[in-house]
């Protein structure tokens, strides 16, 4: 199936969509959002992920498995051990394909006013401090500067193992909010009838 761009025509209404993108691209933000467009659950992963302290949730893959054997849901694309299952069960894929620039502008304001405001995220974890910053090579500032180009290479094989998932590239935030409010919407406002058939072995 051809990239789909911010332009055009969805061929069917999807009940399944994973967003993907580097981190600080604003993956939550933009599911939680077509989440609301076709009226499904948002799930967000990380909240699926993080235990206290930051620890591993050891029911994770348990987790996700559960909820996307579901008729319909919308999620992040992320975590290397998840990403095959959420691949294969989605029709849709929205690729939030951000300048470095932008990216990086939101992932270091999201993570000042985080921890700033000691904002509480997932299972009582908050941001660590700033310093963390110069000494974690795995801070999420860090993190979203190095892997950036990363998506690009996730989501080319993606669309050779499974050419039936419909992929739609983003790449600008004016070009997010014409797809939410033209393709998308006018899908979910068509008739059930346009929507994809469940993929046989997958649970409705």
């Amino acid at each position: 199936m051809p990239l789909f761009g911010p332009d055009d025509p969805l061929p069917f209404r999807p009940r399944r969509v994973i967003v993907a993108g580097t981190s600080g691209a604003g993956k939550t933000t933009l599911a939680r959002r077509v989440a609301r467009v076709l009226a499904v659950p948002h799930v967000e992963i990380d909240a699926l992920f993080h235990g206290p302290e930051w620890t591993r949730s050891e029911t994770f893959e348990a987790d996700v498995d559960r909820f996307s054997a579901k008729s319909g849901w919308a999620t992040e694309w992320q975590y290397s051990r998840v990403r095959g299952v959420l691949a294969e069960r989605a029709d849709l894929l929205v690729w939030l394909d951000l300048p470095r620039a932008v990216v990086m502008w939101q992932v270091v304001g999201r993570t000042l006013r985080r921890r700033l405001r000691r904002e509480v995220l997932w299972n009582d974890n908050v941001e660590p401090p700033l310093r963390t910053f110069f000494g974690n090579g795995g801070h999420i500032v860090r993190w979203a500067w190095s892997t950036h180009h990363k998506s690009a290479l996730r989501v080319a094989p993606v669309q050779d193992l499974h050419p039936d998932l419909l992929v739609v590239r983003l790449r600008s935030r004016a070009a997010v909010k014409h797809w939410l409010a033209g393709p998308l919407s006018a899908v979910a406002a068509g008739s059930p009838v346009a929507e994809r058939d469940t993929p046989s072995g997958h649970s409705a």
